[in-house]
């Protein structure tokens, strides 16, 4: 089986999908893995690491891509690359299927089995699968230092000859992946940490991570069968933004994790609330390419407000920390081959009664095979 890794092609984007730890790996499965020339460099993986791990270097993208039974990616293909691909070849990566419906109906004209690693579901055996969950803990490590790099002031306390310094108090909202990361950060860095979930059954990891939990009475609420917390009503979010308001005046940073899976993201931080922050904090919106949880935020960019108060929409933090993040996801890819790996047959198991490719490959032999999307 012939699997190529292309190289990325957004300016964003410093990952690569497999590392060579994970190319050596799957060599010695049986695999033959072809590796695009300089698709590592951005995160430090060199072409002559890859070589070192039995792989071959191509310049051809075109011709690669038309030959290889898998393509492993992060981002989504291209319209061109999807139609250019074989009858019963792969295609893995992040496809953002709630909003590709083109792209998607292309791969399926083409007869690819497109896995969408976003899909990947959040059990137990599929744990070791799950990129979305790999990159947001590097997204909530990242924010916190981005966050610390753009404030004006240390984040411990400290004990001096000339006086004390107060730590910083840091407020996120949304204990996902990426806020229980971040929490665990900030409070590594020396800071006061503040959180805040829709889902009171997290207040538990929240304590356990030495930071408090903010209780705002909202009524009924609760989390999906994924482990999401539910979309709330608008006098649920109003509710929320008025206690939380209080919790971002005495706040020297505030990172906002919240998404809705396949939505856009909630506008959790309004005007009123930043114009009630101190002069010089700072805000981190993790949800910005997803329409944003803060008023004002802009996809890679830093804003500031009238009163002072930096807000910073930084799209794929992880990346800021690509060499780990490559890392990562490459065990995660690795780890989805593996566990479908046929050796006798030398290749990948493809049937759809299987739990965990059932939530993931939205196409297969032509058709649109994902319940959620096939209409």
């Amino acid at each position: 089986m012939r699997v190529f890794v292309p190289s990325e092609t957004s300016e964003s984007e410093k990952r690569v999908a497999l590392i060579p730890e994970s190319v050596k790996r799957l060599v010695g499965l049986g695999l033959e893995i072809v590796v695009e020339s300089g698709a590592g460099a951005a995160s430090y993986y060199l072409d002559d690491d890859y070589t070192a791990a039995g792989a071959r270097i191509s310049s051809d993208r075109a011709g690669e891509i038309a030959a290889a039974d898998m393509v492993l990616r992060l981002s989504k293909p291209s319209m061109e690359e999807a139609t250019a691909q074989k009858s019963g070849s792969w295609s893995v990566g992040f496809l953002d299927p709630f909003n590709e419906g083109e792209l998607i109906g292309k791969l399926a004209e083409s007869g690819v089995t497109a896995v969408s690693m976003e899909m990947i579901p959040r059990t137990t055996l599929a744990q070791k699968m799950d990129g979305l969950s790999s990159q947001a803990n590097l997204a909530g490590y990242f924010a916190v230092l981005k966050a610390a790099e753009r404030l004006n002031r240390i984040l411990p306390m400290m004990m001096t000859p000339a006086g004390t310094i107060s730590p910083a108090r840091v407020f996120v909202i949304g204990v996902g992946v990426a806020g229980l990361q971040a929490i665990a950060t900030a409070k590594r860095l020396g800071a006061r940490v503040d959180a805040f979930d829709t889902r009171p059954v997290v207040e538990e990891q929240v304590k356990s991570l030495g930071a408090k939990f903010v209780k705002i009475d909202l009524g009924e609420v609760g989390q999906t069968d994924q482990g999401y917390a539910k979309e709330l009503t608008e006098e649920q979010k109003e509710m929320q933004k008025a206690g939380m308001a209080k919790v971002c005046a005495q706040s020297d940073i505030v990172i906002t994790t919240a998404k809705l899976f396949g939505r856009k993201a909630p506008m959790i931080v309004d005007e009123r609330m930043l114009s009630g922050m101190k002069h010089g904090s700072v805000v981190v919106d993790l949800a910005v390419e997803s329409g944003g949880n803060v008023e004002g935020s802009k996809l890679d960019e830093e804003v500031v407000t009238s009163n002072g108060v930096r807000i910073l929409g930084i799209g794929k933090l992880e990346c800021g920390v690509a060499a780990h993040a490559s890392q990562m996801y490459s065990a995660n890819l690795y780890n989805f081959i593996e566990h479908f790996w046929d050796a006798e047959s030398k290749t990948i198991k493809s049937d759809l009664s299987d739990e965990i490719l059932k939530g993931c490959v939205i196409t297969q032999g032509g058709s649109i095979v994902h319940e959620r999307f096939a209409k």
